[in-house]
């Protein structure tokens, strides 16, 4: 990646013209954020939505100033996302952050077809970031929020979204391990099964722009050691990885939050994959400098386009 921490990440994004369009602002973490966010120069203005009392009172909670924002009133929360998103197509904002909304309505307005945000076919998947002194590289956890139980076209769907926004991140051929209980093909554990079907798609040429191996453990994706210790020979993924494709929600959403609770020296910054905007999706129990780290990968990627 262009970055290897998310202080270089920041220093890389820092001036840029952003405005943030926040529904359910009253939301302390979402502010918090902000305010860090703004401190460090990646913040130029923003539009705030949600009971403009509540807003302003946890904005003096903060110490976040109103002076770059505007407020607009609503207390139903469905329409607080459905007029985020029309702020967005009316060009009054470069990107969403989820304040206290629910991820259902969210994720509804941003697939609107009246926004024209999401291309015909294409998937919403969730992407997040990490960097830990335990491993050498930034890397990318999928799906962890918003596929439930994906099918093996699904899965191949969350790749090319993943795999997308790498190479927006400079990963030229991103090295994504396929992550199973285990790490040989077992027909009682139907992962696997469709992690040999993934490698299988990216050698025929179905998945592009990607080196895909797997199952592999998680021990095998993140650590050589442990790939030579288990038999893994002339693997390019296996303790490299650059990203790291769940099988579905039930193991996707515990790593992720596992990770970003446990990790020690452990940063992330999530967003969904799919939209034409970026749009920022992390847990509203988050801490405040994942959803920091959030709007300057936001911002990156906005930037790239």
């Amino acid at each position: 990646m262009e970055f290897n921490n998310f202080k270089e990440l920041i220093d890389l994004v820092k001036g840029k013209a952003n405005r943030v369009v926040v529904p359910g602002a009253n939301n302390e973490e979402a502010l918090s954020a902000i305010k860090m966010a703004d401190e460090k120069g990646l913040i130029s203005s923003g539009v705030l939505i949600g009971d403009i009392e509540q807003v302003k009172n946890m904005m003096k909670k903060v110490g976040l100033a109103e002076d770059k924002f505007e407020f607009i009133q609503c207390t139903d929360v469905p329409e607080m996302c459905n007029i985020a998103a029309q702020q967005i197509k009316a060009g009054k904002g470069d990107f969403l952050v989820k304040g206290l909304v629910d991820t259902k309505y969210y994720m509804r307005a941003i697939l609107n077809k009246e926004m024209g945000f999401v291309p015909a076919g294409a998937l919403l998947t969730h992407f997040v970031v990490f960097t830990s002194k335990r491993y050498h590289k930034p890397f990318a956890v999928t799906d962890s929020a918003i596929m439930i139980a994906p099918t093996l076209e699904q899965k191949a769907g969350i790749i090319n979204n993943a795999v997308g926004l790498l190479h927006k991140l400079g990963v030229e051929n991103p090295k994504v391990a396929i992550v199973c209980p285990v790490e040989k093909v077992n027909e009682k554990i139907p992962s696997t099964l469709d992690a040999q079907a993934l490698v299988q798609m990216n050698k025929d040429g179905k998945i592009t722009g990607c080196t895909i191996e797997g199952p592999y453990d998680l021990y095998i994706a993140l650590s050589k050691q442990a790939a030579e210790e288990k038999g893994i020979k002339n693997a390019v993924v296996a303790g490299d990885a650059d990203l790291l494709v769940l099988p579905d929600l039930d193991a996707g959403n515990p790593l992720y939050k596992a990770i970003a609770f446990f990790g020690e020296e452990t940063e992330g910054a999530a967003m969904i994959a799919g939209p034409n905007i970026p749009a920022i999706l992390p847990s509203r129990a988050d801490h405040p400098n994942l959803k920091l780290n959030s709007i300057a990968l936001c911002s990156y990627i906005k930037n790239k386009k």
